[in-house]
C-alpha cells in the first residue's frame, strides 16, 4: 500500500498540474486546497523538488510548481521518491540490497525467481502509468457521473 505521504503528493501535484500556465502555487494555499497539512506537505513538496519532479521560486510570485509536464512524471517516480524501493523481497532491491535469512541460495530461491517476475510487472506498470493518466481518467470518470458524453477522437 502506499502511504498517507504518497496519496497527499499525488493530490498536491494533481493541482500543480492545473495552475494556468505552471503558475506557482503557495504551500499554504496548496494545504488549504487540499486539505493536507502545511509541515507534512511542506516535507512532501521538499522531497519531489530533490527528486526534479517540481520547481519552486522564493519572493513575490513565488511557490512550487512542476518541473516536468504531467505526461512526463510518472507514478513509479513519485512512489519511490517517497516511498523508496519498490521490490517486495529485499534480495530484489537495487537500493538496499539484502539477503533473505531464509533462503540458502538466491539463484535458485522459488520465492525470488516469482517476486522477481511481480517486481518487472509492476515496475512496468508503475513507469508506464504517468501523472496526466492519472489526471485524465479521473476526469473521465467525473464525465461519465455527469452522464456526459465525449465525442471526440
Amino acid at each position: 500500500m502506499i502511504s498517507k505521504k504518497t496519496k497527499y503528493a499525488f493530490l498536491a501535484l494533481i493541482n500543480l498540474a492545473g495552475q494556468p500556465n505552471g503558475q506557482p502555487i503557495l504551500i499554504a494555499d496548496l494545504a488549504q486546497d487540499e486539505n493536507i497539512p502545511k509541515k507534512f506537505l511542506e516535507f512532501i513538496l521538499l522531497s519531489l523538488r530533490k527528486g526534479g519532479i517540481l520547481q519552486s521560486r522564493i519572493g513575490k510570485g513565488g511557490g512550487y510548481s512542476l518541473a516536468l509536464p504531467p505526461n512526463r512524471i510518472t507514478v513509479g517516480a513519485v512512489i519511490r521518491i517517497l516511498e523508496g524501493d519498490l521490490a517486495p523481497v529485499p534480495c530484489l532491491s537495487k537500493t538496499n540490497h539484502a539477503h533473505c535469512e531464509e533462503c540458502r541460495d538466491e539463484a535458485t530461491c522459488g520465492i525470488r525467481l516469482v517476486m522477481d517476475d511481480v517486481n518487472k510487472t509492476l515496475s512496468s506498470v508503475l513507469e508506464n502509468l504517468t501523472l496526466a493518466d492519472m489526471i485524465e481518467r479521473s476526469e473521465n470518470e467525473i464525465s461519465k457521473r455527469k452522464n456526459v458524453v465525449d465525442f471526440s477522437i
